[in-house]
Formats: structure tokens, C-alpha cells, sequence
């Protein structure tokens, strides 16, 4: 999960200072998933104008984050992790003082800091999120509290009481002015939640969806995987490897954001099935939150044929920019429809640019500044 702490410390309202000092911390830096590249984008937008530090032990973790996301971390400088274990809480608490704000992700902790103003955003439902005494003593310092898409804030609300903003992730559109080629592409982290349930974002129903489909008489088409692993998911990653072996299904692990752009320019539909077959009511964590790869995909020309949960629901309008289903029959079905009806294809491939544009640009920066400034 991810949870962005804000503090900012007594500035008039409705202004912000130049030269603020603030502070950021991201535990997850290393997984380099949404929530990280939102909180970067965060610190990156706040440089322009401010000292901004960044927590983090790991230089290598930095590098390998700024070449995934393509983020601008040259004005921000980076100091030892204040949050770390190692650092008591006498000692983080003088620390925290000399910033005039400090932003956190959190795993739903909310930490002691000498700061006057507290600014919360929240990446996912949060799974057995607590309303105890102490959690609502600290709920009552928050100023406001803002998520990244509807659908966390109708979780966020119910669980915690508050009135929550909406900011959608930060995208960055890079389309290249490649030839389009009969590719379905996936864009995600493989992870392993746990044995019972599987990988995360569900890149084996995917290619069963796909093997089925090359039954069906699909031609001439490749199902393209790109995705990041950590070293430990490997040995799950490569049993899910070895079932595509004679198949028309490729890997690209770990790629950069420039290499990332690459495929997606190149690919004619995207597919996303986070979520299929849980219990999404009880784990609404499990469905995508909100979905920046498919924005990506849909920024370079790519029809999203996704599932009708979480996030994705905001970001497409059925039959319109893009395909939603409910079953892997009507994946199946609809992905067909499409490699067969060009004219079709065509049309929703200019109606999801359109769409991505919605989401790009300075949009995520002026949004999160007015948030900071108005409060």
C-alpha cells in the first residue's frame, strides 16, 4: 500500500514560500511501482522552487527509479533515512524540525513529527484500515487527505471518516513515430502476493487468455509482457515463463521508461487484468487503483482492452477509447473483434489518445501546489 504524509509548517494561507525546506520519504523506493513514481514526481515538481531532500540509504535504488520513471532528481539533494530504526525518536523529531515540510509514504502509520500542518494522500484501500482512539487523534490533525482516483477515495472515505480530494497520477506522455505491429502488450510489476492466489497483477491469466485465443484463430499477433522483477519473485516468474515456451509470447524485464515507450508505440491493443477472480469487496486492494500504464498505452495509440474494475473504470469510456469486460470470455471476445476489424481499431486508437491528454501535461504539478497553497 501507499500512503503520502505532507507536513507543512506555518506558512500564510494561500501562499507558499520560496526556498521551503521539505523533506521526502518513500520506504518503497525499491519496488518502484505508481506510488513511487507519484511520490517522486511530487518531490521533482516541488524542486522547482524549493530545497527538497530525499531520505533514502540506497544511491542505486535512485538511479535505477530516475531510468524507470524518467524523473528530473538533479535539484534535490539526498541525506541518510531519518526514518530508519536506527534513528530514535528523540533524535527524528529534532530532525523533522528543521524541515518546513516533510512527506512521507507510509504503510498506514502515521509518524511523530514536529510540523504544524498534515496532508495525507492514500494510493489503494487500505486492507483492515483501523479507526481506533489513536488513529482518529491523529486523523484529526489532517488538513486534508487526497487519493488517486475515485475509487480509492470511496474506500478512503468509509474507512476513515474524511472528505477526501482526487489527484490522478502524474503522466508523462512519450509516443514514438513507430510503425504499428499485430502486438497485445502488458505493462506491470510481477509479484507474487502469496502461492494460493498467484502473481499480482495476473500476467498468467493473461497468457491463458492468450493461448486460448491462438485457438480461436488469432494470426500473426504476439502477446508482449513487459514487466519488473525483484530477485526474489525470479523463481515464480520463471515457472510462468516456462508455460509459454512454442508460443508467440514475449518478455521485456526491467526495461526503462525510453525502452518502455518503445513497445508501447509499436503495440496495437493493451491488455490489464489486475483483480480478475478475487473477491474484490472484501480485497479491493487487489484491483488496479487506478491504471497509469494504460494511460501510457492509450497515449501512444494503444486500444485498451482491460477489466471492468478499480481504477480503470474512470480512465475509459466502454466502446468508446477503449473495451471493458467482465470474464475472460468476453477478453477473449472483444480482443478478436478487434484484430479482425481494422476500421474499429483505428478509431478507438485516435479516441484513446485523446483520452490520454486528459491526464498529461502539467495537470499533477499545479494540482498538487494548489493543494499545498490554498490550505
Amino acid at each position: 500500500m501507499a500512503i503520502v504524509l505532507l507536513f507543512v509548517q506555518g506558512k500564510g494561507f494561500g501562499t507558499i514560500d520560496l526556498n521551503m525546506r521539505i523533506g521526502v520519504f518513500d520506504p518503497y523506493l525499491d519496488d518502484m511501482g505508481g506510488g513511487e513514481k507519484y511520490m517522486l514526481t511530487i518531490a521533482q515538481c516541488l524542486s522547482s522552487d524549493n530545497e527538497v531532500v530525499l531520505f533514502w540509504d540506497n544511491q542505486e535504488d535512485l538511479k535505477k527509479a530516475t531510468e524507470r520513471f524518467s524523473v528530473d532528481l538533479s535539484k534535490i539533494r539526498i541525506a541518510k533515512n531519518i526514518f530508519s530504526p536506527q534513528f530514535g525518536l528523540l533524535k527524528r523529531l529534532l530532525e523533522t524540525k528543521k524541515y518546513d515540510a516533510i512527506i512521507i509514504i507510509s504503510d498506514g502509520s502515521i509518524p511523530f513529527v514536529l510540523s504544524k500542518k498534515l496532508f495525507i494522500h492514500i494510493q489503494q484501500p487500505i486492507p483492515n484500515a483501523k479507526s481506533d482512539f489513536k488513529t482518529r487523534i491523529k486523523i484529526k490533525r489532517i488538513r486534508k487527505v487526497f487519493c488517486n482516483s475515485y475509487f480509492t477515495k470511496s474506500f478512503v472515505d468509509k474507512d476513515f471518516g474524511v472528505e477526501s480530494l482526487v489527484v490522478y497520477p502524474p503522466i508523462v506522455l512519450k509516443p514514438k513515430k513507430e510503425k504499428k505491429e499485430n502486438i497485445i502488450l502488458h505493462v506491470g510489476r510481477f509479484r507474487v502476493k502469496n502461492i494460493a492466489i498467484g502473481d499480482y497483477k495476473k500476467q498468467g491469466v493473461m497468457i491463458k487468455a492468450f493461448k486460448s485465443i491462438l485457438k480461436k484463430g488469432l494470426q500473426n499477433w504476439r502477446f508482449v509482457l513487459a514487466v519488473s522483477i525483484r530477485d526474489r519473485d525470479y523463481e515464480e516468474f520463471s515457472k510462468m515463463k516456462k508455460e509459454t515456451k512454442g508460443f508467440p509470447i514475449e518478455f521485456l524485464i526491467n526495461k526503462s521508461n525510453d525502452e518502455l515507450w518503445d513497445i508501447y508505440s509499436r503495440a496495437k491493443i493493451y491488455w490489464h487484468a489486475a483483480g480478475f477472480g478475487e473477491d474484490l469487496e472484501t480485497h479491493p486492494e487487489y484491483a488496479e487503483h487506478f491504471g497509469i500504464s494504460t494511460v501510457e498505452a492509450m497515449g501512444a495509440g494503444a486500444v485498451p482492452v482491460v477489466i471492468n474494475a478499480g481504477g480503470q473504470k474512470e480512465i475509459i469510456e466502454d466502446g468508446k477509447n477503449g473495451l471493458l469486460w467482465n470474464t475472460l470470455s468476453e477478453l477473449q471476445e472483444k480482443t478478436l473483434m478487434l484484430t479482425r476489424e481494422d476500421k474499429i481499431l483505428e478509431k478507438m486508437s485516435k479516441e484513446a489518445k485523446k483520452r490520454a491528454n486528459d491526464f498529461a501535461g502539467k495537470r499533477f504539478c499545479e494540482e498538487i501546489k494548489k493543494i499545498i497553497e490554498n490550505d
